[in-house]
């Protein structure tokens, strides 16, 4: 037997995945529209298994506000760029990638104190990028999840089966441990 729970969360997000390439056999046309500068209303759902259960659950669905914090906190309202894509130089002409704080999540924030002296707008500029060693598409992004929610159960034992990112209504993907 095994026990399986689930809960949802959503965040509003920005993203550019540079890599997209299209085959128009299937398209039906060459417009690379995931190239440009876009955002989403993102929703995760992540998936807790046990063989048995601890108190009669899985684990407490409490467990996960955490997470919900980091979404709220880290990446809701902001743009999430590859360090690698093209445009960084362009979209972040004042920050060398060297200058970056790296958190253990796997992500890097600008460092504003560099910034404190300037002009406030690039501060509202920089603060609203998170920055990661990937392109964020819905795939790798549902990956990035799990991997950040598992590092944070196994303190309590818990499995994270999987994790479905709908990067809209009708666009899911889902990774699995």
């Amino acid at each position: 037997m095994k026990w399986k729970i689930s809960k949802e969360f959503d965040f509003c997000y920005g993203h550019r995945v540079w890599s997209q390439t299209l085959n128009t056999e299937f398209s039906l046309d060459g417009c690379l529209k995931c190239r440009h500068l876009h955002g989403h209303q993102g929703k995760i759902l992540v998936y807790l298994e046990a063989d048995e259960l601890k108190d009669g659950m899985v684990t407490d669905f409490k467990h996960l506000n955490w997470f919900k914090a980091f979404l709220d906190d880290v990446l809701d309202h902001k743009f999430i760029l590859d360090i690698n894509d093209p445009l960084y130089s362009k979209l972040l002409s004042d920050v060398q990638k060297e200058e970056l704080v790296k958190f253990d999540e796997g992500y890097y924030l600008v460092d504003l104190t560099k910034f404190k002296d300037e002009e406030t707008y690039l501060t509202e500029l920089y603060e609203g990028y998170v920055l990661v060693d990937f392109v964020p598409t819905s795939e790798n992004l549902s990956a990035w999840f799990l991997k950040i929610v598992q590092k944070k159960m196994n303190k309590l034992g818990v499995k994270v089966s999987h994790v479905e990112f709908l990067e809209t209504p009708k666009s899911k993907s889902t990774f699995y441990a």
